[in-house]
């Protein structure tokens, strides 16, 4: 029998031989959320699904079911605008994540590693990690696959310029991730070559490169704004989606799961080990 890597299809008996074997697992948190018209709602769960299984098998490690939903309140626009858009409030993100990570450690992990190819699931975590690490003295960690403004370990695979922000959001790089998963959920009759700009309300001082939470202003992008997704990108696509491939798409896949699995690898070496595996609804 093939050995399973996703404990939803393991039985209680393959779970326990996975502990016996490591104390390290990783939790795939996606996001359902308005990308451009041409690639579904699930584009950055697709990514973080298919990095994680590739990576799991890598590392020899098990991974938890792909948790779909995440923080993407920006995405949700005017009524039926971001239409199809999930989120989650950031307390209830936490707590579902802190919940999944002490079940975890209850059973014996001591390392967990929260992978992710949603930006903007970064932004509530940091309390979570370090509860995670104050509760219980397992090691955390959140590893964002390489994209947007960090995509080193993917160098030499996009061809897009830095004007087209190759990276970002229902982009080349999303673009082409999609087709390699399944090229029929593209629809590249409705694809848009589009990029981002400050919101128009701001006025003329103001300027955007890309999705991050900042504006430029006077030459300076040190001021953070809360806005909404569709006030600085008008067809939900940051890049040109028309340097996708599938073959790019595949080799980004690897790229990047190789590059978390040698993560993995050395996270094994660290020297954690739980204080306190206690789950709090028993506690």
């Amino acid at each position: 029998m093939a050995k399973r890597y996703n404990l939803l299809e393991c039985s209680f008996v393959d779970a326990q031989e996975w502990f016996k074997e490591t104390d390290t697992v990783l939790v795939p948190v996606g996001s359902c959320e308005k990308h451009g018209a041409h690639v579904p709602l699930g584009t950055d769960s697709i990514t973080t699904i298919s990095v994680t299984e590739r990576a799991a098998k890598l590392a020899n490690v098990p991974h938890t079911p792909l948790l779909p939903f995440g923080y993407s309140p920006h995405h949700m626009g005017e009524v039926g605008e971001g239409c199809g858009t999930i989120t989650l409030a950031a307390e209830t993100f936490r707590r579902v994540l802190h919940d999944i990570a002490r079940s975890l450690i209850f059973h014996g992990a001591n390392k967990i590693v929260f992978v992710s190819h949603h930006g903007s699931n970064t932004k509530p975590i940091d309390e979570l990690l370090r509860k995670l690490r104050y509760h219980t003295g397992a090691f955390v960690a959140w590893y964002k696959t390489p994209t947007e403004r960090e995509c080193e370990v993917v160098k030499g695979i996009l061809e897009g310029p830095p004007e087209e922000t190759p990276g970002w959001h229902a982009g080349e790089m999303e673009t082409a991730q999609v087709m390699a998963y399944n090229i029929e959920l593209v629809d590249m009759s409705r694809a848009v070559n589009d990029r981002a700009h400050a919101p128009r309300w701001m006025g003329p001082e103001f300027s955007k490169i890309d999705g991050t939470a900042t504006v430029k202003f006077r030459g300076s992008e040190n001021i953070i704004v809360p806005m909404e997704h569709h006030e600085y990108s008008d067809h939900a696509t940051i890049g040109n989606p028309f340097r996708g491939t599938p073959e790019k798409g595949l080799k980004l896949f690897e790229k990047e799961a190789e590059h978390l699995a040698a993560f993995i690898e050395e996270v094994k070496k660290f020297p954690f080990k739980v204080e306190n595996r206690d789950f709090p609804e028993r506690a």
